[in-house]
């Protein structure tokens, strides 16, 4: 590892955002269909859906944050795939700076940008009457959380814009993770669900992550769900870091 890592890394996510900045219809893309969710639900379909709330927007909301995450970590894998398809990264490759530089400097454009789009998504949220009964703890907690999983699915998005052979199969992997909210307790209580499906919907990692951030965000007790959700982002970013590592070092 070059010496002058940060630097170089620095330099890499100063690339990156100069290109999401002249480009900044990624991030309004990526909020587009989360708010469209979100006014769907609420305005149209919330009144038949049994949440045990008043508020159907507070309950809904980390189930909507989630999606937007799982979306905007595709424009990762676009990016590097771009680069790759483009010789880029033998080009930085061929200077004089760390390689994993070249990496780290997508992943924390993914973060950035991803955090922009959720301030964006509360904020419409907000206009909508979501309100918020958590201290300034709870919502580090809440962005810390938000945050870990951004990273794991980035680093899953990594692995994706390496190995893929066109530009479809780059951002394929993405389409999943969107639809898994919904097979969680994001927009219903999951002791709605038949048994079967409640199953998979209890044991999945957005299920415990929304009901974390839930629980937050009212400043309710969390329980042994928040030692779950960080289970499920911290298993996921390590086994999505060591794939991506290993496949960019093939692509070397």
């Amino acid at each position: 590892m070059s010496e002058h890592f940060f630097s170089d890394m620095s330099v890499m996510l100063g690339r990156s955002m100069r290109h999401i900045m002249r480009s900044m219809d990624t991030i309004i893309t990526v909020c587009i269909t989360p708010i469209a969710m979100m006014l769907l639900f609420v305005y149209v379909l919330g009144g038949a859906i049994q949440a045990g709330t008043d508020n159907y927007v507070n309950y809904l909301l980390p189930g909507i944050l989630l999606m937007a995450i799982a979306s905007g970590v595709s424009y990762t894998a676009y990016r590097l795939f771009q680069d790759k398809q483009r010789g880029i990264i033998e080009r930085f490759h061929s200077m004089p700076i760390a390689r994993s530089a070249v990496l780290w400097g997508h992943v924390l454009t993914s973060l950035v940008s991803n955090a922009l789009s959720v301030v964006v998504i509360i904020l419409v949220a907000l206009i909508m009457g979501f309100r918020s009964s958590a201290g300034v703890l709870e919502w580090l907690a809440v962005a810390g959380i938000l945050m870990l999983f951004t990273l794991a699915l980035t680093w899953v998005a990594t692995i994706a814009g390496l190995a893929a052979n066109s530009m479809e199969g780059a951002t394929a992997f993405s389409y999943p993770l969107i639809f898994l909210p919904f097979i969680s307790s994001a927009f219903v209580p999951t002791e709605s669900m038949p048994a079967v499906v409640r199953a998979f919907a209890d044991n999945q990692p957005v299920t415990s992550i929304v009901e974390t951030i839930r629980a937050l965000l009212s400043n309710q007790p969390v329980g042994d769900e928040i030692w779950v959700a960080l289970a499920w982002c911290l298993g996921i970013l390590v086994v999505a870091y060591f794939f991506a590592v290993r496949a960019y070092k093939k692509r070397s």
